[in-house]
């Protein structure tokens, strides 16, 4: 296969290929030389810190005071800390981006990528009091963490912020000092390996003191003098001072191989170059003054000419080389992008991509390499897609899927969501790697981080049209992004009417979903501009929500009217509840009288909690008819309603409520008449708070007839009332006589039934018979079956030619066996029915 212009990078290492891959070269500043500068970067493409190195004689320009200076991978200044903490031993970067600076005094500083400080604290215990020498920063399943060396040679370690440090076990003495060290991390957990003249100190919490291993060298040497742990910490790289290079596993049970660079000066940096297939490694990269030396484990080497002053950045699936005028980064050669671009490749997908590019050319040799691959076309194609998403070069990438394209042609009912998501993935790398976003992640990168890491570091870098762009490309919500545009928006332009007037027009799309304007008005508040955020709040539809942020913001009338407007009983209640609180009880009263349901509401919370204060509210609306309410409902509870009538039926008068003021005015003469009645009666009856309806059946039954007659007069009973009375107790003392007397007497208002009832009740057959003959025609058979008097019964339903009523009377006389009358109901019955 002809020699891609990509395939001129590549280099071996036996058994496997490498690659040198160009990034976009960064354009410094002019007064910013790496050469004079302690530089750390970031992985996953992240942003570089740079510091005069004070070990080095530098010209001075501008301000003497140290200065971090703060870069994107382009070289552009993103920020910058002028600094004034003290003595700075060492830096470092977080897993979100933030740089970690930790001083001589165990004092750690937190600072964001624009250099703004965010948090700080302190290793704490010996490592405060005791003067520190060096620092790490690393990365564990806890967090990012720090480790110190105070300068008595002690290793304190802190995994996270929010941990207590750990001091690690002491180191085994000696003569000499430790010549260099690094952090191991196993998941949750963090040790140390220091490298002291030619042994290997093994620190792990846990332990008194550390674990010696040496004769790790089969030649001889001084003292090692680096300390290298891959990215995933399985593997272990020591340095010499003579120049010895071993490699193998990081617990140092299993050594790789032992090679001698031949070089007696100390190298710059040494990095494992992590496999971009899986997560393993097999080579490392030495860095030398303009000369960088790459070894694999079969201890075979390859050298590539570099600038004089480079720093390495170690990554998940390569190293990262950044230098004066250049930005590169060094891969192990992925299998599918060598099957296609190495020379005389006999792969199926070599072959695919050959035929595609004949076939532009309108070649028939594009059949020829077709049939070549047609048996493993589907492997092909799957390749083609897999090399694409590895390479950086734009060009590279439409070749290789135009020939993933041509491919999938020739396979039946082919899957094409691969090919749409690997196409959408390079679309969004392609802009992330664009010198004006300066973040070069690798595909690999982008799969581990996830999408949703990648537009949060999006949106904190401000680039905010970015972001929304590829959530839409990527398909997923864009909505926080635009809230966080919002945010910056209101942090950052003080005209309010133009930032509320550019916040409704992003949110006015009605396909973004799920965006409040109050979290962005909470925003406005903390910033101090109440005044946008009540702007804001005006915009958010759901009015329940406004609420918290206008009790916060003091704004307790638009508080309680937006609780109002919400419908939310319980919302107002504790709406009103947490105001009474924070204000006078005038202005409290004040406002909520204006809201009919919250007035209301606070009302009813009052009559359960506390009268006093409803009173209060009603005195202040000169509410009398509430007034008489409160001193009625009180004087039931009290047992006083006798003596608070009189102040009741006044109130009621005042509130123009007649009706109810004359209740009041009937209720005490009727009290007071009771208590007459309960003297006259030395107590045997107990007339007190008895109705006047019970109050003339008592006297009725003790035969007080006039004074229940009076009662019925003044208080304007109904006479059917009281007639019903005056039976019911004529009934109970079977005064038949007097009962006829009052039935006669005049015209009964309820007519003579219920002198029939009362009389069955009290199983008088008779005297129910003589009113049965004054009752309505169409009601006197019913009331002489009631009596049991069929025969009259059946005699009154002939005369009214009721047969529904004979034959149901000849039901009855079925049952209780009686033939005579059966046989004078079917008499009658045949009498009738010839004349329906």
């Amino acid at each position: 296969m002809p020699i891609m212009n990509n395939t001129g990078e590549w280099f071996k290492v036996r058994p496997d290929y490498y690659r040198k891959v160009e990034l976009a070269t960064p354009d410094w500043p002019i007064d910013f030389d790496l050469e004079y500068m302690q530089v750390v970067a970031a992985p996953y493409g992240g942003p570089l810190a740079a510091i005069r190195d004070a070990t080095k004689l530098v010209p001075v320009k501008g301000t003497s005071r140290p200065m971090i200076r703060i870069f994107d991978t382009s070289g552009n200044e993103t920020g910058h800390i002028l600094w004034n903490h003290g003595k700075l031993i060492s830096m470092g970067w977080s897993d979100t981006e933030e740089l970690i600076c930790v001083l001589e005094n165990a004092k750690v500083f937190v600072y964001d990528l624009f250099g703004n400080e965010k948090e700080s604290y302190s290793i704490g215990g010996e490592a405060s009091v005791i003067k520190i020498v060096e620092a790490k920063v690393f990365q564990s399943a806890a967090g990012t963490g720090v480790a110190v060396m105070t300068t008595s040679g002690r290793i304190f370690l802190k995994q996270n912020s929010n941990k207590t440090e750990r001091k690690l076990p002491d180191i085994p003495n000696s003569n000499s000092n430790c010549s260099c060290w690094e952090i191991v991390t196993e998941g949750r957990n963090s040790y140390c390996l220091l490298g002291r003249e030619r042994e290997v100190i093994k620190l792990q919490h846990g332990q008194t003191v550390g674990t010696v291993t040496a004769n790790l060298f089969e030649k001889p040497h001084d003292r090692i003098i680096k300390i290298s742990v891959s990215y995933n910490h399985q593997h272990l790289a020591l340095y010499t001072n003579t120049g010895l290079l071993w490699l193998g596993s990081v617990d140092m049970r299993q050594k790789y191989c032992e090679f001698d660079t031949g070089r007696k000066d100390i190298p710059l940096q040494i990095e494992w170059i992590m496999n971009t297939h899986n997560t393993d490694a097999d080579a490392v990269v030495i860095s030398y003054p303009s000369y960088l030396l790459i070894v694999n484990r079969n201890a075979d080497r390859s050298e590539i000419p570099s600038d004089p002053v480079m720093f390495l950045v170690a990554e998940m699936d390569g190293v990262r080389i950044i230098s004066q005028t250049s930005h590169e980064m060094i891969q192990r050669l992925p299998k599918c992008v060598q099957n296609i671009f190495a020379v005389n490749s006999q792969e199926p997908a070599s072959y695919l991509f050959e035929a595609q590019k004949k076939f532009e050319e309108k070649s028939y040799k594009s059949d020829e390499y077709l049939s070549m691959c047609h048996s493993n076309i589907e492997l092909a194609v799957n390749e083609c897609i897999e090399a694409a998403a590895y390479e950086f070069c734009p060009v590279t990438q439409k070749s290789l899927m135009r020939t993933a394209y041509f491919g999938k042609g020739f396979i039946p009912s082919h899957n094409p969501e691969e090919y749409m998501r690997i196409l959408r993935i390079l679309r969004v790398l392609n802009t992330l790697r664009h010198e004006k976003i300066a973040m070069p992640l690798t595909y690999k990168q982008f799969s581990h981080l996830n999408p949703e890491v990648i537009l949060s570091r999006l949106v904190f870098r401000k680039h905010y049209a970015v972001a929304i762009q590829v959530a839409k490309h990527l398909k997923l919500p864009e909505s926080w992004i635009l809230e966080h545009w919002a945010y910056h928006k209101v942090m950052n332009d003080q005209n309010d009417n133009e930032v509320a007037r550019k916040i409704t027009e992003k949110f006015k799309n009605p396909s973004i979903e799920g965006i409040s304007y109050c979290n962005i008005a909470e925003k406005a508040h903390q910033n101090g501009r109440d005044e946008l955020a009540i702007k804001l709040l005006e915009l958010e539809p759901r009015t329940s929500l406004h609420v918290p942020l206008l009790l916060k913001m003091g704004k307790f009338d638009r508080a309680v009217a937006s609780a109002t407007q919400s419908g939310d009983t319980e919302l107002v209640t504790a709406v009103l509840l947490e105001i009474k609180k924070k204000m006078m009880l005038s202005n409290f009263h004040m406002i909520i009288r204006e809201y009919p349901l919250a007035l209301n509401m606070y009302k009813k919370i009052m009559m359960e909690s506390s009268r006093t204060a409803l009173f209060d509210i009603y005195n202040t609306e000169d509410d009398h008819k509430s007034i008489a309410e409160y001193h009625f409902y009180n004087a039931l509870d009290s047992e006083g309603l006798e003596s608070n009538l009189s102040n009741i039926g006044n109130s009621y008068a005042q509130g123009r409520c007649t009706v109810e003021a004359e209740l009041c005015a009937d209720t005490a003469r009727m009290l007071k008449l009771q208590k007459t009645l309960s003297t006259r009666h030395n107590g045997a009856i107990r007339f007190n708070g008895l109705s006047i309806h019970d109050t003339m059946l008592e006297l009725l039954k003790v035969g007080e007839q006039k004074e229940a007659e009076k009662i019925k007069s003044d208080y304007k009973v109904p006479d059917r009332r009281f007639w019903w009375l005056r039976i019911l107790t004529l009934a109970d003392k079977y005064n038949w006589v007097e009962l006829e007397k009052f039935s006669k007497s005049k015209k009964s208002p309820i007519g003579y039934e219920p002198f029939v009832e009362v009389c069955l009740q009290q199983d008088n057959v008779r005297e129910a018979q003589k009113y049965i003959l004054r009752c309505p025609d169409k009601r006197k058979v019913y009331w002489y079956m009631r009596a049991g008097l069929y025969e009259e019964s059946i005699d009154c339903a002939f005369e009214q030619r009721d047969l529904h009523s004979l034959y149901e009377l000849q039901s009855k006389m079925q049952l209780i066996r009686d033939p005579v009358l059966l046989e004078k109901i079917c008499h009658y019955i045949g009498m009738l029915e010839p004349r329906r």
